[in-house]
């Protein structure tokens, strides 16, 4: 799969110079490919061995805007595995770059869903990366977002950093940090406008939002829109449409809704008491513990 992704993104951006020199093509010709195209691609395609592809496609797409060799994606007891791994997914594919799963420590987590991980590596073995993801889940992110240890190396991880982002709840870990003061940020629908104003945020009601270095999304699948995009700034459009195309990606629900404005009225007051039973006594429980120890 990794390898197929090497050559689309070479036979993309190779039919990209193609187009701009011809620029009395149709849509339909764009899309396909003419015989002295496709004995081009299949000339290329022979051309690339795994060793070699790395130049090949800085021959053609150029360096990245940045030079990235890390990315650390936080992992605790209670993460959402989608938050995670839709990003780990994404941002995996950079070439070049070393992707990994931080923990606490570096023993297993659960989590919000049940499902066990196994971090690469553990907080304290990290002083430097790249780019840092926050994702979010529930219980274990509301503790999170009042954990000092955490937010102290977070802290210390965004000073040499390209970007920092956060997905979903995630978001409240970053804004505690105090690092999205006098940002705009989005999170996840839940109260969000209160939530990023307690960090001193503004809430942009986007998909995903960057101000900075700062980048965050809305809740759990928004993370992998937020990914691409990055994706996109750091490496090119076209090396972001061909991750697309591996994955896939081109969403169509069956029915409408996944936001507060497409979600019938009966629904949306289910999940705001839903989510007000579970998270509000937990968020009063450790600002009280926090007041406690003030």
């Amino acid at each position: 799969m990794r390898k197929l992704l090497y050559i689309s993104c070479i036979v993309l951006c190779w039919v990209a110079c193609k187009e701009k020199a011809t620029t009395a093509t149709t849509d339909k010709a764009k899309k396909e490919a003419s015989a002295e195209d496709s004995a081009t691609f299949e000339a290329k395609a022979k051309e690339f061995t795994p060793e070699n592809h790395v130049s090949t496609m800085e021959e053609i797409l150029g360096k990245p805007k940045y030079d990235i060799r890390t990315i650390g994606i936080l992992v605790y007891d209670g993460v959402n595995e989608l938050d995670m791994m839709g990003p780990r997914y994404v941002l995996g594919q950079a070439m070049g770059v070393k992707t990994m799963l931080i923990a606490p420590e570096k023993k297993p987590i659960t989590t919000v869903m049940g499902v066990t991980i196994v971090p690469d590596t553990a907080l304290a073995d990290i002083d430097q990366l790249d780019i840092l993801v926050i994702p979010g889940g529930f219980k274990g992110t509301i503790e999170a977002a009042y954990d000092q240890a955490l937010h102290d190396w977070i802290r210390k991880i965004d000073k040499n950093t390209v970007y920092t982002s956060a997905v979903c709840t995630g978001v409240w870990i970053l804004g505690a940090t105090g690092l999205l003061e006098d940002k705009k940020a989005t999170t996840n629908w839940y109260n969000a406008a209160e939530m990023l104003k307690k960090y001193g945020a503004t809430f942009t009601k986007e998909r995903f939002t960057q101000d900075g270095k700062y980048w965050t999304s809305a809740g759990v699948t928004a993370g992998m829109d937020m990914s691409l995009a990055m994706m996109k700034d750091i490496w090119g459009e076209k090396y972001a449409q061909a991750v697309m195309l591996d994955m896939e990606y081109d969403p169509q629900p069956p029915i409408k809704g996944g936001s507060l404005e497409k979600t019938d009225t009966d629904v949306r007051w289910m999940m705001q008491t839903m989510y007000d039973a579970g998270v509000q006594p937990l968020i009063d429980s450790l600002e009280q513990g926090e007041r406690l120890k003030d």
